[in-house]
């Protein structure tokens, strides 16, 4: 038996290719988003906009696609990390963020990660699939807390940019009138510097841009990264300073500050350097501990210390309140236990 079509994370123009398929007439395109975009159903039984006829022909090639996680583990502090299937025998994570004011949802972009950083758990997986557009989509969309959602940050498992067209289907539908019309300044896409792909975003999305940098030297960072020797940070830096930040959209990047490795003053005075004259800000973050990674958290005093040597040069920058540390905090850690688990 054939496998059923997932209609959820489809664009307005496939979901008018679908329309065409099934025998109906172009606008029934925008009844089915509105459907599964602003009033989510889980089946196409209940879109009763659309002739039963036609729903009974929609219904024998296509289903709305939408599952709800398979676990969860929550913290203390309120942090949820989900666990949702993506496909045989494989699982990603996302992780619900409330605070004070907003709500931030974590999300995954692939099924492992082809880039292997060394504090990374996820990158410990290898690479399995792309995660498609419903994959994506549905982390936000079956979320338990979905309707409080606040921001999203690309930040979960997996190179968002080494998976961009599946990526840009979601912003369009995250940011289109005929999908959740939330505005772009709500989501911020992280990378490593995939060149190629981060090219394509900054003059196609407006959606905020976060760069994991990690070291201001090239052989330290590559020694953390086996992406900088394709995609060195100075290039990146190069790239991103041809492009406006100085209204809405915002650069920052992301420094997880380990212990004696880089958190020294000179470190931070290299960080100034490659960074001049940007708009931009950068997060200290704290690193999780994953197993068998001989690396270690900085103290808070040398990344305080560290900050406000950036904030005296007029770099904004801000330390991360770290969250989620009682459940398997790191990424990739809670996919990796299910999935052991499964064997």
């Amino acid at each position: 038996m054939q496998e059923k079509r997932r209609l959820l994370g489809m664009t307005l123009g496939e979901l008018k290719e679908v329309a065409t398929e099934v025998g109906l007439p172009g606008y029934a395109a925008k009844q089915m988003a509105d459907w599964l975009y602003k009033k989510k159903v889980t089946s196409i039984a209940e879109m009763t906009n659309i002739a039963v006829a036609k729903r009974s022909l929609l219904e024998a090639s296509f289903e709305v696609g939408a599952v709800p996680p398979v676990d969860c583990m929550k913290s203390v502090d309120g942090t949820i990390k989900y666990l949702f299937a993506a496909g045989a025998g494989n699982f990603v994570e996302s992780v619900y963020i409330p605070t004070d004011d907003r709500a931030t949802l974590c999300v995954s972009s692939q099924v492992g990660c082809k880039m292997n950083c060394l504090f990374c758990m996820t990158g410990k997986q290898g690479f399995t699939a792309n995660l498609t557009a419903n994959q994506i989509l549905n982390q936000i969309q079956s979320l338990p807390e979905s309707d409080t959602l606040t921001n999203l940050v690309f930040m979960g498992m997996g190179e968002p940019l080494d998976n961009v067209d599946e990526l840009f289907k979601v912003l369009e539908i995250l940011t289109s009138s005929y999908g959740y019309a939330w505005s772009p300044k709500r989501i911020t896409v992280s990378t490593i510097g995939v060149a190629k792909g981060l090219k394509r975003f900054l003059e196609e999305s407006d959606c905020h841009l976060a760069v994991s940098l990690h070291s201001p030297y090239h052989e330290e960072r590559l020694s953390l990264m086996p992406v900088e020797k394709a995609y060195p940070a100075q290039e990146i830096i190069d790239l991103i300073k041809e492009y406006d930040f100085s209204h809405q959209r915002r650069v920052s990047f992301e420094y997880i500050v380990f212990k004696n490795l880089n958190d020294s003053p000179q470190h931070a005075k290299a960080l100034i350097c490659l960074l001049n004259k940007m708009d931009c800000r950068v997060n200290l973050i704290r690193f999780h501990a994953i197993p068998n990674v001989p690396l270690e958290s900085s103290d808070l005093a040398k990344m305080e210390t560290f900050r406000d040597m950036l904030n005296n040069a007029g770099i904004v920058c801000t330390i991360r309140a770290s969250r989620g540390e009682d459940i398997f905090a790191a990424c990739g850690m809670l996919s990796t236990a299910k999935k052991q688990q499964n064997k």
